[in-house]
């Protein structure tokens, strides 16, 4: 019998954020090292109750809003990336759950058992011969109440641990390319076999390894709306603003250990003029920087899902890729004048003052949804818009 958790409304989402970010700190070094999963990691978020907080109250969920997730992704974010990362993929499917699937009774059903189990949801989006998530090649096969699925998947982001997989898919075997759905399928419905193993620069634990999928299940797990509807208004927003807020988290934590740096010299020779201070002015500028941005996307995305046509308004499009690409390329930049500021000892593994897993996990962001094809998405996006030159558009 499934237990009803109420809302735990009197503790602070934060605080609880931090609890877990403490236990991700502590193994993030091994976690990095050992190329592994961050189990410690996420026994504790799901202690916390971390993972079906979007959830609406009515389905056991506490209804918190997307800039309190924001938050925990960038808490999470100073404390280990790779940690903050599969928190931030799990909540960017679950916003799809959230937002589509609330008037379908095996997807509300599902987003009970996620509150109640803490169930940990994957995601496979991509496939061999194209790294575009608006295509497909594998389809559907639709076997009176239940369908099949095989996926050449070039990347399953911690496949072997997740509860689900949302998967996408053409509809049909007869359908074009880009008319797809997305499919939820839990652990005992589908097979992984590895074809590409995971030993990257950076964000190692996550674990994003190939496989070939395989699945069959019911028919009711299809979600009803086509993904092109799910990718818009509810995936392709939430994976821009929270990859971004754990990557201010990321940073956030670079700029405390060169700041911690500078101090430490500054005791040293109080009277000499370091140059370090100024490159690290100028790293809490980018800091400030990526913080406007996530809480103005975050905003955008709000007042944009109060309209009927908000969320395809090409304004808002242009906005949401430039949250991206903006907090990508802060952030590397911040990081390159952590290395300046630190020297050695941030080129050291080890220091207290190391920079290296931190620069290794952030140069990831130039590669996940690379930021040439957002640029080149955008670009087309603004030969249809209207310049905005006001402040308050």
């Amino acid at each position: 019998m499934n237990t009803v958790h109420r809302p735990r409304a009197a503790l602070d989402l934060s605080e609880r954020a931090r609890r877990a970010a403490s236990v991700a700190r502590a193994f993030a070094d091994a976690v990095d090292a050992d190329n592994r999963f961050p189990h410690e990691a996420m026994a504790a978020i799901k202690a916390e109750r971390l993972l079906g907080v979007m959830i609406p109250v009515d389905l056991g969920g506490e209804g918190r809003a997307l800039m309190e997730v924001a938050e925990v992704c960038a808490i999470l974010g100073q404390a280990c990336a790779a940690t903050a990362m599969i928190y931030a993929m799990h909540m960017i499917k679950l916003s799809s759950c959230v937002q589509h699937g609330q008037d379908h009774a095996w997807h509300r059903n599902l987003m009970r058992r996620i509150a109640d189990e803490q169930l940990l949801l994957g995601s496979s989006t991509t496939e061999s011969g194209s790294g575009d998530l608006r295509t497909s090649s594998c389809a559907v096969v639709r076997d009176g109440e239940v369908f099949h699925l095989e996926k050449d998947a070039t990347c399953i982001s911690y496949g072997e641990f997740c509860d689900l997989i949302l998967v996408t898919a053409r509809a049909h075997p007869d359908a074009p390319p880009s008319d797809q759905v997305m499919v939820a399928v839990e652990k005992g419905q589908f097979t992984l076999e590895r074809t590409h193993p995971w030993d990257t620069l950076g964000m190692r634990g996550t674990c994003s390894e190939g496989y070939l999928f395989k699945a069959t299940a019911p028919v009711e797990q299809i979600f009803p709306l086509p993904f092109a509807e799910i990718a818009a208004q509810s995936m392709l927003a939430h994976c821009h603003l929270l990859w971004a807020a754990l990557w201010y988290g990321l940073t956030s934590e670079a700029f405390s250990r060169a700041q911690a740096f500078v101090k430490a010299a500054a005791r040293k020779a109080p009277h000499a003029h370091l140059t370090s201070t100024l490159r690290l002015a100028e790293m809490s500028v980018m800091l400030q920087q990526m913080r406007a941005v996530i809480v103005d996307g975050v905003a955008r995305h709000e007042a944009a899902s109060q309209t009927e046509n908000g969320l395809s308004a090409i304004s808002y499009l242009v906005a949401m890729n430039n949250v991206k690409v903006s907090a990508a390329q802060l952030m590397t930049q911040a990081l390159d004048h952590a290395m300046i500021i630190c020297g050695l000892a941030g080129y050291s593994n080890g220091s207290p003052h190391s920079i290296a897993r931190l620069l290794r996990d952030g140069h990831s962001a130039r590669v996940m949804i690379s930021n040439d094809r957002i640029l080149s998405n955008t670009s087309s996006l603004l030969l249809m818009a209207r310049p905005d030159a006001t402040l308050l558009g």
